[in-house]
């Protein structure tokens, strides 16, 4: 990502979301000056302060475009992985590392395997907490880059995994 963001410029911010630099602030931190991104998650209105001189550091990364958009709708297709696949303990904790990641693909499969698992059995609070996390990310960045509304992709995820879509988020 370019290390020099504008405000105005949109960006993802790792399990977060979408973000919106809303400013750029020199804070004292320990005795230092340093420069800041204010990052305003549009999800939930969250403000966030980045170091200007540690993007990658963090994760933050450009919002996808149409043609990642297209993948990212490939991945949730796919099979995915089956319950079966071990614990639910071992199962969380990769979900959860996936989610930390930052990357679409990687929330895509979490948000796809909790469907089909729940397309066999009740998901547990957990699972439901992890689904609705990666649901959020998902519609967050996929109606940024598609400049669609939530609710717009929110329909396609639900025609896409009708028995397991929760309530509007």
């Amino acid at each position: 990502m370019d290390s020099s963001l504008k405000i105005g410029d949109k960006a993802v911010y790792p399990a977060h979301g979408v973000g919106e630099v809303t400013g750029i602030e020199m804070r004292n931190i320990a005795g230092f000056e340093q420069n800041f991104y204010v990052l305003r998650i549009i999800a939930n209105e969250m403000m966030v302060l980045v170091p200007t001189n540690a993007i990658r550091q963090v994760g933050l990364r450009e919002v996808i475009n149409h043609e990642q958009v297209g993948k990212v709708f490939d991945v949730l297709k796919e099979k995915g992985m089956s319950v079966e696949s071990g614990t639910w303990n071992r199962r969380h904790r990769e979900y959860v590392e996936k989610l930390k990641t930052g990357s679409i693909f990687e929330v895509a499969k979490v948000f796809r395997d909790l469907c089909r698992i729940g397309d066999n059995k009740e998901l547990s609070f957990g699972e439901r907490k992890l689904l609705d996390t990666a649901r959020s990310l998902l519609i967050s960045e996929l109606s940024c880059a598609e400049h669609c509304t939530a609710e717009e992709i929110d329909q396609t995820l639900t025609k896409m995994f009708p028995k397991q879509m929760p309530s509007a988020a």
